[in-house]
């Protein structure tokens, strides 16, 4: 029996996408292996959001290539539909399979013989049409569910459209029936996931409320989260569906980029800044305990230092509870690659730092705040020196001794104190483990 390991770089949506075609192959007959156990087939799935990824997939081609020598070595992906001969150039790279074809990877695998040249099968993004779904399993306590993919919006830093195509995802019936076979795989919790995730049903006349709808009612899964979701596609009706729903968490990742308006224009967001402040305080109405996450990009091409201190005051005034900061990277055949008024390289990496003390101080505060107060946890089977870990439904991360039978259950703790290495520590009684 042939051997098959994983490396997946990036988005939630690639870990869905890489353990599906997992799936495929075992039933094509492939055993899974750690990455380290050198296996005869390695499937790198790339990322290609920043320049970072992009190093990132030439240092696991060699190291694949370290464990096997003789490892037929597969990469899939966005940076594989984006830049397919460029990857074709790696030494050790037999097969780049594009947007269109990485499920297709049984069919394109004919044979494990490395060949002197790389194949490559990337047909143009604007043939990319059709949706596949998948699920993370076996990987995480939760399950990562893809219910859309693609995006239409074209924003100036990105290149997403150019390597995952036109927005599209099933319908409701079908992804109803998707969530009932991975509530069947035993894990508490469901995150739903897309590239667009607001866009879901847009070709089916559906939309996305419809869906949280529809997946609320579904028994077997104690908690549903919803992944990253645009603020102008976060509507009114899902956020007090939430708010009293007793399967949707009170969680919310938000991307922001920039509370500038100047520089929101730049990048052709589909908002500006009070439409995003507006979202967040319809939360915290609704939900004070809600944990909210945002992304900003740092160093735009045109970002002076007033627009950054504008985007500084903003998020220190909006009642968030973390960030994810991503200093600016030019991407090739971006309009912002185009642009003048390029920021240093230097002052972005300054900017980017001044904003994760922020986020720092704001999730403790965040954690501070919850003290006291009884939330429901769900265990994750890692352990550090007798130390095991779980994320609250609003997002905080607790710590309590290792025991394998919290593993993967729903447990009521009171978050007792604040560790020194910024988790919260859990007080409860082990009566008072909920499933």
């Amino acid at each position: 029996m042939s051997t098959v390991a994983f490396y997946t770089l990036g988005c939630k949506l690639n870990f869905a996408e890489s353990s599906a075609i997992g799936q495929q192959l075992s039933k094509a007959g492939f055993e899974k292996k750690e990455f380290q156990d050198g296996a005869d087939l390695y499937v790198i799935n790339t990322c290609s959001v920043t320049d970072h990824a992009d190093r990132k997939c030439k240092k696991v081609v060699r190291e694949a290539l370290k464990h096997n020598p003789n490892a037929y070595v597969v990469v899939i992906g966005c940076y594989a539909q984006l830049k397919p001969n460029e990857i074709a150039q790696i030494p050790g790279v037999d097969m780049v399979l594009g947007a269109a074809e990485k499920f297709e990877l049984i069919s394109h695998l004919h044979t494990l013989v490395k060949e002197p040249k790389a194949v490559v099968h990337n047909a143009p993004i604007k043939d990319v049409n059709t949706f596949v779904p998948g699920y993370s399993l076996g990987d995480r306590t939760r399950i990562f569910l893809k219910v859309q993919d693609g995006c239409d919006y074209f924003c100036s830093f990105c290149t997403i459209p150019l390597a995952r195509g036109k927005s599209r995802s099933g319908n409701v019936a079908e992804t109803i029936e998707l969530v009932k076979e991975a509530a069947q795989q035993g894990a508490k919790e469901i995150v739903l996931t897309g590239v667009n995730l607001g866009d879901f049903g847009i070709e089916h006349n559906q939309n996305f409320f419809d869906l949280v709808k529809a997946i609320d009612v579904i028994e077997g899964v104690d908690r549903y989260r919803i992944s990253s979701i645009e603020p102008n596609l976060l509507t009114d009706e899902i956020i007090e569906f939430v708010a009293q729903s007793k399967r949707f968490v009170p969680h919310f990742h938000i991307p922001l980029q920039s509370g500038s308006d100047e520089i929101l224009m730049r990048m052709r967001r589909k908002y500006l800044s009070d439409l995003y402040q507006s979202r967040i305080q319809k939360i915290k109405a609704l939900m004070p305990h809600c944990g909210i996450g945002v992304d900003v990009i740092v160093g735009f091409p045109g970002e002076t230092e007033e627009n950054f201190l504008e985007t500084y005051r903003f998020l220190n005034e909006l009642d968030v509870s973390y960030l994810h900061v991503f200093p600016y990277s030019e991407r090739a055949n971006t309009t912002a690659k185009k642009m003048k008024d390029v920021v240093p390289v230097k002052v972005r990496m300054e900017r980017g730092e001044m904003l994760r003390g922020l986020s720092e101080k704001k999730r403790m505060a965040f954690y501070r705040e919850h003290l006291g107060t009884r939330r429901s946890v769900l265990f994750e089977e890692e352990e550090r020196r007798g130390v095991m870990f779980g994320f609250t439904d609003n997002y905080i991360k607790v710590a309590t001794d290792y025991d394998p039978l919290l593993v993967n259950t729903v447990s009521e703790v009171t978050l007792s104190s604040l560790d020194s290495e910024g988790w919260v520590n859990a007080a409860f009684d082990y009566a008072e483990v909920a499933h």
